[in-house]
């Protein structure tokens, strides 16, 4: 008896110290996922020093070269057509409440105003302004959060331990040092949570790095998640690890695929019940690649983000800006295209979370309140069979509020849909007794 009750006190001991050591949210940061749920559309940036080389974000890795000569790029970079209001103006046209910009890639080049290391786009480029200030006060002017992408990796950096990449740029393995270049690491975190206002989010990058090292590779991530979240207890949390969320992460991140799928190979987590983000790109690379102009098309653009909101997740497509600071006019062209689709159906994307039936086929469903809306991308035939639960009240075409035809079944409704008009999403409105 003495020992079951002692046994009982040591498991709730055990759970409660358990529990003392989980992430709790701050209320702040409860709102701030609520917000971001409910965003559904945001841009992706992704832009360095390597867009004056035009073969995207990664060719220091995948040309082999010498991080010193690439180094070289910054006395070039002078994004002189870069304009952050024009740049923010677009995205919000286009139908977008975040951008997450990259403060720092893998090369290790830091776009912003950074203490902690000369190679920025202050101090070593002959543009010497501070993108991150310009983009912030653009943002906050207009309204628009702003995330900041964030590596874990340096291959220029030779402080950083060494993973699976960046291994043949000329660094001196000797000159590991993880205590040093983690105080880096946070220290630059500090400066963007401290000297440009309220930042939306850290989204990390580069944990899958040491995914292969021998033994696992201890990232300290409590304490940087921690830091973060002291520094401003609303700004979200997010790292593109592909595996399940640790304690301090506030959103998850899936890359090159909807939640629950993984064509790419990468996202063998399971669904979280965190706020959902699904990141592509527009075309087919992150950074700039002047000869990639395999731009999706805006129709395209709409049925991926009709199914990520099917998912109940965030869609966040990227471009990548050319090295003299414009965006490349394709580019442009596809964000005018969303905005226009976006200003009449938003209200079936915007706050809405992921419907009662699972994506399909023909297109995928969105819930907000007792109303859920039917988006129909690629119907095969000219009857739709719906399951559903609840009794109907109304079934109209979202776009004229004209009645939909349809018959009652045993559990769910049968649409019958002759005259569905030839666009890329004919959205159906169903409304609940």
């Amino acid at each position: 008896m003495k020992k079951t009750i002692l046994s009982i006190l040591l498991s709730t001991v055990a759970m409660v110290g358990m529990a003392q050591e989980g992430y709790v949210p701050a209320p702040e940061n409860v709102k701030a996922r609520q917000e971001f749920a409910d965003y559904k559309l945001g841009i992706f940036l992704h832009w360095g020093i390597y867009s004056q080389y035009a073969q995207g974000e990664w060719y220091l890795q995948n040309a082999n070269l010498d991080r010193n000569e690439y180094a070289k790029a910054a006395d070039a970079f002078y994004p002189h057509r870069f304009n952050a209001e024009k740049w923010v103006a677009a995205f919000k046209d286009a139908g977008a409440k975040y951008i997450t910009f990259t403060s720092r890639h893998h090369d290790g080049f830091s776009m912003w105003n950074t203490k902690q290391s000369d190679y920025n786009i202050v101090q070593s480029t002959p543009y010497g302004k501070d993108i991150i200030a310009q983009l912030a006060d653009a943002c906050h002017k207009q309204d628009i959060s702003l995330h900041l992408y964030y590596s874990h990796i340096d291959w220029m950096r030779e402080d950083y331990p060494w993973g699976r990449t960046g291994l043949n740029v000329g660094k001196d393995r000797t000159k590991i040092d993880w205590p040093h270049y983690y105080s880096f690491m946070n220290n630059q975190l500090t400066e963007l949570l401290t000297n440009y206002g309220k930042i939306g989010a850290i989204w990390f990058d580069g944990y899958w790095d040491h995914d292969s090292d021998p033994t696992p590779f201890d990232w300290q991530l409590g304490e940087q998640y921690a830091l973060i979240h002291k520094l401003q207890p609303g700004c979200l949390v997010g790292n593109n690890h592909h595996i399940n969320p640790f304690p301090g992460e506030d959103i998850q991140i899936f890359e090159r695929d909807l939640p629950g799928e993984n064509t790419a190979g990468w996202n063998t987590s399971e669904i979280s019940k965190l706020p959902l983000e699904t990141c592509e790109t527009m075309n087919g690379m992150w950074g700039y690649k002047v000869a990639d102009q395999n731009y999706k098309s805006t129709d395209d653009l709409i049925r991926l983000l009709v199914n990520t909101a099917g998912k109940g997740a965030n869609l966040l497509i990227n471009i990548g800006p050319q090295a003299n600071g414009e965006l490349p006019a394709i580019a442009l062209d596809r964000l005018k295209g969303l905005g226009e689709w976006m200003r009449t159906y938003g209200e079936t994307i915007y706050g809405t979370t992921g419907g009662d039936l699972k994506n399909q086929p023909w297109g995928a469903t969105t819930r907000k309140g007792n109303k859920l809306f039917v988006h129909i991308t690629n119907l095969q035939s000219s009857v739709l069979a719906l399951p559903l639960n609840g009794k109907v009240a109304k079934v109209l075409s979202f776009l004229d509020k004209k009645p939909i035809p349809y018959h009652s079944m045993n559990k769910g409704i049968t649409l019958e849909l002759d005259d569905m008009p030839k666009v890329v999403d004919y959205v159906i409105e169903i409304e609940f007794k």
